[in-house]
């Protein structure tokens, strides 16, 4: 999911928004109770970091002749597993088992108080649910911050790894090489606390849409905040606090050129996130979040990959173009 949410500047007329917009947003459970996923959700429970854990997670099987093929989707920091409704429907219907899984700290999975975040944990954690489910061989796709986890999983367990697909993934640059700042949890913790409708609305139309907006992305923002809504407010806020550190020191790009999978990278070239951009002084902070030249630079470093560039789309052309991008898709999983 961004941006973080914490890095948003609004423009000074945002703060005289009708309040009827807050009226209308639903308020959700710290686990997302109450928001209506595309398909049953599942728990997978298991012990971590000395503590009970349960995974949320979507198992749909193939809704057309059966191909053999499972598929992992992982979400990005501000998305949740039901965000890639429409590519379970559309590989679900090609034939594929597909598996979306919340990850420990987001949306229907546990939220704990204490935990040691990190991409090797959450890959690991993942793995550990793979098993359960008896798949010893699957193509993963991450998008945005699932595209790190994506990376992660791939290098730490390219014997399971078909295929990786990295759906504009952030983590192509790593930030504070380039000259962000750290920006230690409590400040992001309280910049968290504050996250609304309207805020991450604001963000994800000037980062995501390249300022096109639809009636139809709402759900999806209502979807976040409506967690920041309900009565788990402080323990969303302090998880998305922690993984947002994750994600900013904790880089993938450094490794690509050791990845061992087939992997294909589709990328809207509109996208401008960047985290912690906010926090960066000007001449370091233009220069961030370029993603057809990320793009370009992550396909030369990875052996055995092929860039898909959507020039006119953003930070999710699964939810913008979702029929220029399954077709993308779907033409490279028969290639492979």
């Amino acid at each position: 999911m961004k941006r973080a949410i914490s890095s948003l500047m609004f423009v000074a007329g945002l703060a005289l928004v009708p309040a009827v917009h807050a009226e209308q947003s639903p308020s959700y459970g710290p686990h997302l109770e109450g928001f209506d996923y595309p398909h049953a959700i599942r728990r997978f429970e298991f012990s971590s970091q000395r503590q009970p854990l349960e995974m949320g997670y979507m198992d749909v099987a193939p809704a057309g002749k059966a191909n053999g093929r499972a598929v992992v989707l992982m979400h990005g920091k501000n998305f949740c597993a039901a965000t890639w409704e429409e590519s379970i429907a559309v590989l679900s219907q090609q034939g594929y088992r597909v598996i979306a899984p919340d990850q420990i700290g987001f949306c229907s999975s546990s939220k704990p108080e204490r935990y040691q975040f990190s991409f090797a944990q959450l890959a690991h954690n993942t793995r550990a649910l793979l098993r359960s489910l008896d798949l010893e061989k699957v193509t993963i796709i991450g998008h945005s911050m699932g595209g790190m986890l994506a990376s992660r999983f791939a290098l730490n367990y390219p014997q399971m790894v078909e295929q990786l697909v990295l759906v504009n993934p952030i983590g192509l640059e790593d930030w504070q090489a380039k000259g962000v700042p750290y920006a230690p949890i409590e400040q992001l913790y309280q910049s968290q606390l504050k996250t609304d409708f309207e805020k991450i609305k604001a963000y994800q139309q000037k980062f995501y849409y390249n300022g096109n907006w639809k009636p139809r992305y709402d759900r999806w923002v209502n979807m976040a905040a409506g967690m920041y809504a309900g009565d788990g407010k402080e323990i969303v806020a302090w998880n998305q606090a922690l993984t947002s550190d994750m994600v900013f020191t904790q880089p993938v790009i450094h490794e690509f050129d050791t990845l061992s999978v087939p992997t294909l990278l589709l990328i809207g070239g509109k996208d401008r996130t960047a985290p912690g951009a906010n926090r960066a002084p000007q001449e370091v902070a233009q220069g961030l979040g370029n993603y057809p030249e990320l793009g370009r630079q992550a396909t030369a470093m990875i052996p055995n990959a092929k860039l898909v560039p959507f020039p006119e789309l953003g930070h999710s052309p699964q939810v913008e173009a979702p029929d220029v991008f399954h077709e993308a898709l779907l033409n490279n999983l028969k290639q492979h």
